[in-house]
């Protein structure tokens, strides 16, 4: 019943700021190519769906490429900080210094290592993605109670044993917190990326509208990477709900 409560107060307050962007485009005489209205942007969005489906396909390629090679790497790393305090005290320092550079600062390095193909996109994907999946669950396998690892150790259970039935278990609500937080802004590697140089993709399609004033179709392309950040979300939470039945 709150959930329910609370949905309907972000969706009537998302509803009052549309129809007070619309009244405003509409009465105040404001040129379309400056800002376009709510209605006028999704017209273009469904007019323009073949254009947008083309160039949504390669960044949702992109997007998925970058969580699945986020995980594959962020989980070992995470394990082995776990279990090695001197590989935590090593990487920490590199995991906080990837975050405090500018993504705009690695895009043109990446362009130029990987090319305007798919890979330089995947990989500024990966790397947002990478530093709140490794954070949480490193924090998520330290967080395990102290009682439990002593029991057992008392039962005499080997490592993997008590990773695969305590600290994974325990880790997981965790590890599926920061997924959801990595994929809600995974939109971002992939977009900049297409930004710095692409040949196709809804950040390429952005740019390109852009310089044509084109800004309905600005607008429209956002609206599509908006439905894939939350569309990856949704399907996150779905995953998380299932995954972790067991704690109802």
């Amino acid at each position: 019943m709150k959930f329910m409560k609370r949905s309907a107060l972000s969706l009537g307050f998302l509803t009052f700021l549309i129809l007070i962007w619309e009244l405003v485009c509409r009465y105040g005489d404001i040129p379309p190519f400056i800002l376009p209205a709510p209605s006028r942007v999704l017209y273009v969005a469904i007019q323009q769906a073949p254009l947008l489906t083309y160039h949504a396909i390669m960044t949702g390629a992109e997007i998925l490429l970058g969580i699945i090679f986020s995980v594959a790497i962020a989980i070992p790393l995470a394990i082995m900080m776990f279990v090695f305090p001197s590989v935590e005290q090593a990487f920490s320092p590199i995991l906080v210094a990837s975050q405090a550079i500018p993504v705009f600062a690695l895009a043109p390095l990446l362009v130029v290592w990987f090319g305007y193909g798919i890979w330089s996109k995947v990989f500024m994907a990966a790397l947002i993605i990478f530093f709140p999946i490794v954070v949480n669950l490193l924090e998520g396998l330290k967080s395990c109670d102290e009682d439990y690892r002593k029991l057992f150790t008392l039962m005499g259970a080997p490592f993997l044993k008590t990773f695969q039935y305590l600290y994974w278990p325990w880790a997981l609500p965790y590890f599926l917190a920061g997924l959801k937080v990595g994929v809600s802004v995974a939109t971002i590697g992939a977009v900049i990326g297409e930004w710095v140089g692409a040949q196709r993709g809804l950040g390429y399609l952005m740019i390109q509208s852009n310089a044509r004033l084109r800004v309905d179709l600005v607008f429209a392309s956002i609206l599509w990477l908006t439905v894939i950040g939350v569309s990856l979300w949704i399907i996150v939470g779905a995953i998380e709900k299932k995954a972790l039945a067991w704690k109802k």
